[in-house]
Protein backbone atom coordinates (compact mmCIF):
# COMPACT_ATOMS: atom_id res chain seq x y z
CA UNK A 1 0.00 0.00 0.00
CA UNK A 2 1.48 3.32 -1.12
CA UNK A 3 1.05 6.50 0.85
CA UNK A 4 -0.53 9.43 -0.96
CA UNK A 5 1.94 12.26 -1.51
CA UNK A 6 0.52 15.64 -0.56
CA UNK A 7 3.49 17.86 -1.28
CA UNK A 8 7.15 17.77 -2.34
CA UNK A 9 9.18 20.76 -1.16
CA UNK A 10 12.78 21.66 -2.01
CA UNK A 11 14.55 24.00 0.40
CA UNK A 12 17.94 24.92 1.75
CA UNK A 13 18.41 24.81 5.52
CA UNK A 14 21.43 25.40 7.77
CA UNK A 15 23.16 22.10 8.52
CA UNK A 16 22.56 20.86 12.07
CA UNK A 17 20.66 24.04 12.95
CA UNK A 18 17.17 23.85 11.42
CA UNK A 19 14.33 25.18 13.54
CA UNK A 20 10.53 25.46 13.08
CA UNK A 21 9.37 28.47 11.13
CA UNK A 22 7.36 29.68 8.15
CA UNK A 23 9.75 28.04 5.71
CA UNK A 24 8.99 24.60 7.15
CA UNK A 25 5.31 25.33 7.72
CA UNK A 26 4.81 25.31 3.94
CA UNK A 27 6.00 21.69 3.83
CA UNK A 28 3.04 20.52 5.92
CA UNK A 29 5.02 18.24 8.24
CA UNK A 30 5.48 18.00 12.01
CA UNK A 31 8.13 20.72 12.23
CA UNK A 32 9.59 19.78 15.61
CA UNK A 33 10.09 16.13 14.61
CA UNK A 34 11.51 17.08 11.21
CA UNK A 35 13.98 19.54 12.77
CA UNK A 36 15.16 16.89 15.24
CA UNK A 37 15.64 14.31 12.47
CA UNK A 38 17.28 16.78 10.06
CA UNK A 39 19.65 18.20 12.70
CA UNK A 40 20.70 14.69 13.73
CA UNK A 41 21.58 13.76 10.14
CA UNK A 42 23.34 17.04 9.31
CA UNK A 43 25.14 17.75 12.58
CA UNK A 44 28.50 17.19 10.88
CA UNK A 45 27.69 19.91 8.31
CA UNK A 46 27.21 22.83 10.69
CA UNK A 47 27.88 26.19 9.06
CA UNK A 48 26.95 24.89 5.61
CA UNK A 49 23.72 25.33 3.68
CA UNK A 50 22.18 21.90 3.11
CA UNK A 51 19.65 21.36 0.30
CA UNK A 52 16.86 18.98 1.24
CA UNK A 53 13.86 17.53 -0.60
CA UNK A 54 10.91 16.85 1.74
CA UNK A 55 8.09 14.57 0.65
CA UNK A 56 4.99 15.05 2.82
CA UNK A 57 2.30 12.38 2.89
CA UNK A 58 -1.43 12.54 3.61
CA UNK A 59 -1.03 10.93 7.05
CA UNK A 60 1.36 13.76 8.12
CA UNK A 61 4.41 11.50 7.83
CA UNK A 62 7.34 12.52 5.64
CA UNK A 63 10.57 11.43 4.00
CA UNK A 64 13.48 13.67 3.24
CA UNK A 65 16.51 13.40 1.01
CA UNK A 66 19.64 15.39 1.81
CA UNK A 67 21.70 16.71 -1.10
CA UNK A 68 25.28 17.98 -1.25
CA UNK A 69 25.99 21.63 -0.44
CA UNK A 70 25.79 24.21 -3.28
CA UNK A 71 28.91 24.57 -5.44
CA UNK A 72 29.18 28.33 -4.93
CA UNK A 73 29.48 27.98 -1.16
CA UNK A 74 32.13 25.28 -1.48
CA UNK A 75 34.16 27.37 -3.92
CA UNK A 76 33.98 30.49 -1.76
CA UNK A 77 35.04 28.52 1.32
CA UNK A 78 37.99 26.95 -0.54
CA UNK A 79 39.08 30.33 -1.94
CA UNK A 80 38.72 32.03 1.44
CA UNK A 81 36.56 34.89 0.13
CA UNK A 82 33.12 36.09 1.23
CA UNK A 83 31.58 36.53 -2.20
CA UNK A 84 32.40 36.12 -5.85
CA UNK A 85 32.88 38.87 -8.39
CA UNK A 86 29.95 40.52 -10.11
CA UNK A 87 32.14 40.63 -13.21
CA UNK A 88 33.56 37.28 -14.32
CA UNK A 89 36.69 39.00 -15.69
CA UNK A 90 37.59 40.45 -12.29
CA UNK A 91 39.50 37.84 -10.26
CA UNK A 92 38.71 37.98 -6.53
CA UNK A 93 40.37 34.76 -5.36
CA UNK A 94 41.86 31.45 -6.40
CA UNK A 95 41.79 27.74 -5.62
CA UNK A 96 44.20 24.93 -6.43
CA UNK A 97 43.60 22.01 -8.77
CA UNK A 98 43.52 19.74 -5.70
CA UNK A 99 40.75 21.83 -4.12
CA UNK A 100 38.86 21.77 -7.44
CA UNK A 101 39.13 17.97 -7.58
CA UNK A 102 38.01 17.66 -3.94
CA UNK A 103 34.90 19.77 -4.62
CA UNK A 104 34.16 17.79 -7.82
CA UNK A 105 34.41 14.46 -5.99
CA UNK A 106 32.07 15.74 -3.26
CA UNK A 107 29.49 17.08 -5.75
CA UNK A 108 29.68 14.15 -8.21
CA UNK A 109 26.51 12.36 -6.95
CA UNK A 110 24.39 15.48 -7.60
CA UNK A 111 25.94 16.55 -10.92
CA UNK A 112 24.82 15.49 -14.37
CA UNK A 113 28.02 13.64 -15.25
CA UNK A 114 29.63 10.27 -14.68
CA UNK A 115 33.28 10.90 -13.88
CA UNK A 116 35.41 13.27 -11.81
CA UNK A 117 37.05 14.87 -14.88
CA UNK A 118 33.67 16.02 -16.23
CA UNK A 119 32.64 17.19 -12.75
CA UNK A 120 35.85 19.22 -12.53
CA UNK A 121 34.97 20.99 -15.78
CA UNK A 122 31.52 21.88 -14.41
CA UNK A 123 33.02 23.24 -11.18
CA UNK A 124 35.69 25.08 -13.20
CA UNK A 125 32.93 26.86 -15.13
CA UNK A 126 31.32 27.95 -11.86
CA UNK A 127 34.69 29.26 -10.65
CA UNK A 128 35.16 31.25 -13.85
CA UNK A 129 31.73 32.87 -13.49
CA UNK A 130 32.47 33.81 -9.87
CA UNK A 131 35.86 35.37 -10.64
CA UNK A 132 37.82 32.58 -8.94
CA UNK A 133 41.08 31.57 -10.66
CA UNK A 134 42.38 28.00 -10.66
CA UNK A 135 46.11 27.55 -10.07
Amino acid sequence: MNKKIVKVVKMELPGGDAHPGPKLASAGVNMAKFCTDFNAKTGDRRGQIVPVIITAYEDKSYDFQIKTSPVAGLILKAAGVEKGSGNAKQIVGSITKDQLKEIAEYKLPDLNCEDVEAAMKIIEGSCRQMGIAIK
